[in-house]
């Protein structure tokens, strides 16, 4: 059995704490021994863990005194490379962003990855310096792998640090899609409008996320005599300000804002259109939950849209009159999926090239 270390920062709810516990659960626990090291042991996701992984935590000291801070940590982290270095076969730091989780990885084991969840040219709008120095915090050069979820990522990524290039690879977030079945046969509080329903799943944040886009649109829509409701599922920074501005526009009546639900599953069942309006995306989770509950998705054009186009949804440019028009064609045209989606096939596949990847050379 294969000893497998995982770092992460906690499990709040996010796309990249849900990838990792879908992860986690669909890994052999016959053929890998698991432990999962986080920053902070807590968060939504924290009794979604399976039984099999070992769960520790790893706390950084945030003493105000600059000097002190940094002797308390660098002591820390050396007396857990004493015990831990290179006792696993293989480590990853899933949460990019965590520097503790990097420095961890790459002690527990030789064999290490960076998983790299999003597009890091997007989030620093283009300043290739901040880039460089978010690198260097975590030492991404010193890591064996870096594993890019989309191609698009990649791509973008090694333009500007073609060092990268000879580690990097490929692989999507996996799914739990059989827990995702179950769940989406849950009742829930909150009947389906009359009319045409569009839901949004996920953080609200306005820089990546761009929920301005849709409120911009329904105002159009609305103006323009169409009946439609959209659902608001999720919270976040901006929360207050998307609501502010719902008011503003007199749209209380179309927009609703449920709040987070633990289970998301039973409104894509209810939809008539998942709506995504990013600016940009690592790999959209959303996506895979929407392909594999029959839900047509309403796009910009992030990360791999090219999945999308045609088959399970409509594409549209970044900006409020591209969402508009997707809505628009919803609300005039409907939308008939016209690929079936495998999400076992979609897992097989994850799961063969970890596998491959978690070998010895």
């Amino acid at each position: 059995m294969k000893k497998l270390l995982i770092t992460a920062y906690s499990l709040e709810m996010g796309g990249i704490e849900k990838a990792l516990v879908n992860l986690l659960r669909l890994l052999d626990k016959t053929k890998y021994d698991i432990t999962l090291v986080l920053e902070h042991k807590a968060g939504f996701f924290l009794d979604q863990i399976p039984k099999e992984v070992h769960l520790e935590e790893y706390c950084v000291h945030d003493d105000s005194f600059m000097l002190l801070r940094k002797i308390k940590n660098r002591l820390k982290l050396w007396k857990w490379g004493l015990k831990h270095r290179n006792k696993y076969d293989f480590s990853i730091s899933f949460a990019t962003y965590s520097i503790p989780g990097s420095h961890i990885a790459r002690i527990a084991s030789r064999r290490n990855a960076l998983w790299i969840h999003n597009n890091y040219y997007q989030l620093y709008d283009g300043n290739i310096t901040a880039m460089e120095q978010f690198f260097q915090g975590i030492k991404a050069e010193k890591f064996l792998y870096h594993i890019y979820v989309s191609h698009e990522n990649k791509d973008k990524t090694t333009q500007y640090f073609p060092s990268f290039r000879e580690k990097a690879v490929v692989c999507n977030n996996p799914i739990d899609y059989q827990e995702m079945y179950r769940l989406s046969k849950e009742k829930i509080n909150h009947r389906k409008p009359r009319n045409t329903l569009f839901v949004n799943i996920g953080r609200h944040e306005e820089h990546q996320k761009r929920l301005s886009r849709i409120i911009e649109a329904a105002k159009r829509l609305k103006e323009e005599g169409f009946s439609f409701t959209v659902w608001f599922i999720g919270n976040g920074p901006d929360t207050k300000k998307y609501q502010k501005q719902v008011r503003k526009a007199h749209l209380q009546d179309v927009i609703v804002f449920l709040g987070q639900q633990k289970n998301p599953y039973p409104y894509y069942k209810k939809a008539d259109a998942l709506l995504l309006s990013s600016e940009y995306e690592g790999y959209p989770v959303v996506f895979v939950e929407a392909m594999t509950l029959g839900c047509p998705i309403v796009t910009t054009k992030v990360s791999d849209y090219d999945v999308v186009d045609q088959n399970y949804g409509i594409v549209v440019s970044k900006s409020k009159d591209g969402v508009y028009q997707g809505m628009k064609q919803i609300l005039t045209e409907g939308f008939q999926i016209r690929k079936t989606f495998s999400p076992k096939q979609f897992n097989e596949q994850i799961l063969l090239f970890l596998d491959s990847l978690f070998k010895p050379e």
